[in-house]
């Protein structure tokens, strides 16, 4: 009853700016006991991540990985399923994108392989969300055992099938060909570089686009459809779903061969959108990273697009902050990110029963 009381933004909005306010305030005592000035410290990493364009398309460049994973996680745990398996998916994903355009790169124009390379990356992504989610339906085989599992499984197909059978000819590294330019997504600044428009030189391309219309796509599947609506009431009380009658299995199914897809958009941006071939480790640890933009964005859409931007932000400003000052390695941008996860996700709750008591007592005063 109390929590009906408490106005909505105090959750959606006041608590997790709190939190993250606390990490950047532990994150200043770490810099300060390295001997820098965290004031200094903390100019640098805004400056790299929003203070010129180049540095803004880094941040959405990073953000659009984090929206697909974040989004991943999100309609997963909608329906009570912790999916952790993100970053296989997404490695898998890749491979689908890969492999369609190193098949058709030579014949096809851009506009036949992009939409192939989206179906591709889905149902990469979503068959290998699909073993874990059956195991769990079908057999009650716990989901997170089963995504941590599939996700060593899927590093080793990687290092098995690029080394073995896609590596260039005639060269050492574990990497495909090179595709070409006509199965390589557009960057977004040669696309408004006509229109007058400067928004610097960057890896940010299409794919930002296509995140953002997914986030649309998650909003109107969740909120707005019969589906969506069985899903959250998996979610909420698997008992109750049985009773209403909602093949929970077939639920639990679907629900992560969506995740899967969406994690599999990853290989969108870095496949066809970034490094223009097939490669080792492209994922990078988003996957995991997904799961903290989820956390932080309280599975609402919205909210995954602003966490997976700080993120991003914290990637690039990271990276110009270790430039900037030596003595802040990257480990401790590490670090901070790790804060900045911790506050948000493990610790989330610390402040909640005192501010929304404080609310409450205002309400009823």
């Amino acid at each position: 009853m109390s929590q009906a009381k408490v106005p909505a933004w105090v959750n959606i909005a006041l608590i997790p700016i709190l939190n993250i306010l606390l990490a950047f305030l532990v994150s200043g005592l770490v810099i300060l006991a390295i001997g820098e000035n965290p004031i200094e410290a903390a100019g640098y990493l805004i400056y790299g991540a929003l203070g010129y364009n180049e540095g803004i398309g880094y941040t959405l460049y990073y953000a659009t990985n984090l929206i697909f994973t974040g989004l991943a996680v999100s309609v997963a745990f909608k329906g009570g399923l912790f999916n952790i398996g993100g970053e296989g998916q997404a490695y898998i994903g890749g491979l689908g994108v890969g492999l369609i355009c190193l098949s058709l790169d030579h014949t096809m124009p851009f506009y036949v392989i992009a939409p192939l390379a989206v179906i591709g990356a889905a149902v990469f992504g979503a068959a290998w969300g699909y073993i874990p989610a059956y195991l769990q339906a079908r057999r009650g085989s716990h989901i997170v055992i089963t995504t941590i599992m599939f996700n060593f499984i899927a590093s080793s197909l990687m290092v098995y099938l690029i080394v073995n059978w896609l590596k260039e000819d005639g060269r050492m590294a574990p990497n495909s060909r090179t595709f070409e330019e006509n199965a390589w997504l557009p960057y977004l600044h040669e696309l408004f570089s006509p229109l007058g428009i400067d928004i610097g030189d960057s890896p940010l391309n299409l794919a930002f686009i296509w995140a953002l219309l997914c986030c649309v796509f998650v909003w109107g599947l969740i909120w707005h459809t019969r589906w969506g609506y069985q899903l959250r009431t998996l979610g909420t009380n698997p008992t109750a779903a049985r009773y209403a009658g909602i093949d929970t299995a077939k639920v639990t199914i679907w629900a992560m061969l969506i995740s899967g897809g969406l994690a599999g958009f990853v290989g969108l941006n870095e496949i066809m959108g970034v490094n223009h071939n097939l490669l080792l480790n492209f994922t990078a640890g988003y996957g995991f990273a997904g799961i903290a933009v989820a956390l932080m964005g309280r599975n609402h859409p919205i909210g995954i697009i602003l966490a997976a931007i700080l993120f991003g932000a914290l990637y690039q400003g990271g990276a110009e902050l270790a430039f900037e000052i030596p003595t802040i390695t990257p480990e401790i941008v590490v670090v901070i990110q790790g804060l900045v996860i911790l506050f948000s996700g493990a610790l989330e709750h610390m402040f909640k029963d005192r501010i929304e008591g404080f609310f409450i007592r205002r309400a009823v005063a």
